[in-house]
């Protein structure tokens, strides 16, 4: 059974989202509605593993970028992640909208999607002390 108050757990839950959706873009057949999915996964849960280290309340959420969200709950426990709100914006729209049928992201937006997913994970490794 997993801790949830301990950061490294949050962090090996991140990492295999992150591997999830670089891989679900390689091959013949690349599915970048499944990669978008776990881009967000990937970011959402390093966000909350910077949380969980300060011990800090975050909701059941979703959502990386707007008004006490993660990103802002981050920035209120000390944790200045300089992300661009926009950005986050994006990836955090994947979390709902790759569930269920309507506009499919393209092999682009994916590519996007993991491009700012790997910007977080990048941030939050570092934060965290981890290579």
């Amino acid at each position: 059974m997993s801790d949830p108050t301990n950061p490294l757990e949050w962090v090996e839950y991140a990492e295999e989202d992150w591997r999830s959706a670089k891989k679900l873009l390689r091959g013949s057949r690349p599915s970048a509605t499944n990669s978008c999915f776990h881009s967000q996964q990937s970011a959402e849960k390093y966000f909350k593993a910077l949380l969980v280290s300060q011990k800090a309340y975050f909701p059941k959420t979703h959502d990386l970028s707007s008004l006490n969200t993660l990103n802002t709950l981050c920035a209120e426990n000390g944790i200045l992640t300089g992300f661009n709100n926009s950005l986050l914006t994006i990836l955090s729209n994947y979390a709902i909208a790759t569930r269920y049928p309507g506009e499919m992201p393209t092999v682009e937006d994916a590519k996007e999607a993991i491009d700012i997913a790997k910007s977080v994970r990048k941030f939050s490794r570092k934060w965290l002390g981890l290579k």
